[in-house]
């Protein structure tokens, strides 16, 4: 699965995506395995308040199950102006 990171997410984590195997069987799930990869991530998913989802372009919640998806993007949430 392809995890792609936007804005201050992907400056924290120094990288635009990740291309990854996992068992995780919800975005939050998801989450907890990359905080567990180094301090970066841990840094990048500290709050997830501050954080969107979005599970193969559609936007989401961190309780979404991830089975047959092929991609999940976080980033902050956007605001008009």
């Amino acid at each position: 699965m392809d995890v792609l990171y936007f804005a201050w997410v992907r400056e924290r984590i120094g990288r635009p995506k990740d291309r990854i195997e996992t068992q995780a069987a919800t975005v939050r799930d998801l989450v907890e395995e990359l905080r567990a990869r180094e301090e970066r991530y841990a840094a990048a998913f500290e709050d997830l308040s501050a954080l969107r989802v979005a599970v193969d372009q559609e936007l989401s919640d961190f309780d979404a199950s991830l089975a047959g998806v092929r991609e999940v993007a976080f980033f902050p949430p956007m605001t008009g102006g």
